[in-house]
């Protein structure tokens, strides 16, 4: 069994390693020597990316050595505990690896439920390179920091129709049969913008997008984004409608317009 920790512990202790990662992934931003290579996804890592998910995982094996770990680099520890960090060291690694100020840290914290259902507790994203940060803690509300100032509480937008919607996307890859209905929502929206990765699900949590869809996300792409968007009063699900982050694909709403997105998508 897991120790019984605080969610305000658990926050507190999600912003101590946003805080690392900070440090470390920064100090390598824009580098001359930044190190990449190519993982057997064909996708690209940095030494930034490696050197943030050891430090993290320090951290974690010292202040949670009961809780589980899942992360994008360097796999699963003890995922079967009844609590589990989800990591994504750099989300955006190509924008961190382009000086393209759009990437972030993402660490969620998963709890498993009395019903044997998992569901993120806490979650932060930080995005030094934009001065900004997100974080949540279940029924606790979401937050936005900026340039290092005080916290401001976050909630998503009240735009109930589709046509005066705001939507983002990263690309038109990996829709596949759905594409044709994507570009279709897409075309009865307002206003549509590819922010892409994290920046376009925190950009629903404060009410400055409407709608943010991606068709291909692993675990450690959604853990953060999930709770965070909850609590500003938003929904997040897969393309299917199943809420959570644990079905391959996330879709952020305001929750007044996700019925009417999971239709125009099925």
């Amino acid at each position: 069994m897991s120790a019984k920790f605080s969610l305000e512990s658990d926050l507190e202790l999600a912003l101590e390693l946003a805080a690392i990662a900070d440090e470390i992934t920064m100090a390598r931003y824009l580098a001359q020597d930044l190190i990449v290579t190519t993982k057997p996804d064909n996708t690209p890592v940095t030494d930034a990316d490696k050197a943030t998910e050891e430090a993290l995982r320090k951290h974690l094996a010292t202040k949670r050595p009961t809780d589980g770990l899942v992360g994008e680099e360097f796999g699963n520890e003890n995922k079967a505990a009844e609590r589990y960090w989800v990591i994504d060291p750099i989300d955006g690694t190509k924008n961190f690896m382009r000086g393209v100020p759009t990437w972030a840290t993402l660490i969620g914290l998963v709890e498993r439920q009395s019903d044997g259902s998992e569901k993120v507790i806490v979650g932060a994203v930080s995005a030094p390179a934009l001065s900004r940060r997100w974080y949540a803690s279940s029924n606790n509300g979401a937050f936005a920091v900026l340039n290092n100032g005080a916290p401001r509480k976050i909630s998503v937008s009240k735009v109930s129709e589709i046509s005066s919607a705001s939507i983002a996307y990263s690309d038109f890859q990996g829709w596949n049969e759905r594409l044709a209905k994507f570009q279709n929502l897409i075309s009865q929206c307002t206003r549509s913008r590819g922010y892409g990765d994290f920046w376009s699900h925190m950009l629903v949590a404060e009410g400055a997008v409407d709608i943010a869809a991606e068709p291909s996300l692993a675990l450690w792409d959604m853990a953060a984004l999930d709770v965070i968007v909850r609590e500003a009063g938003g929904t997040f699900s897969n393309l299917n409608g199943e809420t959570g982050p644990f079905g391959g694909n996330g879709i952020s709403t305001n929750t007044l317009l996700h019925s009417t997105v999971m239709a125009a998508l099925n």
